[in-house]
């Protein structure tokens, strides 16, 4: 093997071990998680019924599924969302921890909720389906998660305005004033 070819595994050993670190720095404490996600649970439900009252009354029959199901979207993303903004967080500046945490609570919130109706979507019409594990089923359960992730996209979004919105800014604030700008 030639010197340059030790130098790049060299280098990615070096990069591996640097994020591996980082991603350790970045773990959340066991309160953060077990406080946090219950209540960002409790703030995207709330958000969900403020938006429903405010369009029509929240007169629903499925109001408390859809509470549930923005309760478990946000209590379910928390810790992820939590891990990765502290990762891109680490050792920047005031803006770009706000921009780190602002990002992974918005995604992270939107994509575990929109799974979890996905998730819901197919059980609904999973007795319709062909039988786990066929080449029929994937291409229907991935056809419908893929319509159920889109429906949420269209149409659940709107439930986190405008409470939901004012809750991301508000927490990615206090989590950027909680980490300092040099805890590496």
């Amino acid at each position: 093997m030639s010197a340059s070819g030790h130098s790049r595994t060299d280098a990615q050993r070096g990069l591996t071990r640097k994020i591996a670190q980082r991603l350790l720095e970045a773990l959340p404490g066991l309160w953060e998680v077990l406080l946090g996600a219950p209540l960002w649970g409790v703030m995207m439900a709330v958000s969900a019924l403020a938006a429903l009252y405010l369009r029509n009354g929240a007169e629903t029959s499925h109001l408390s599924s859809i509470l549930v199901l923005f309760f478990l979207g946000g209590l379910v993303s928390w810790p992820f969302a939590l891990l990765l903004g502290r990762f891109g967080a680490i050792g920047r500046g005031r803006e770009t921890r706000f921009a780190a945490f602002f990002l992974c609570l918005t995604l992270c919130t939107i994509a575990t909720t929109a799974v979890l109706f996905a998730l819901d979507y197919r059980i609904f019409y999973a007795r319709w389906h062909a039988p786990f594990g066929t080449g029929t089923w994937a291409y229907q359960f991935t056809f419908t998660s893929a319509s159920a992730i889109y429906q949420f996209v269209v149409m659940g979004i709107r439930l986190y305005l405008p409470l939901g919105f004012a809750a991301l800014a508000v927490t990615s604030l206090w989590l950027t004033c909680r980490m300092p700008k040099q805890q590496r």
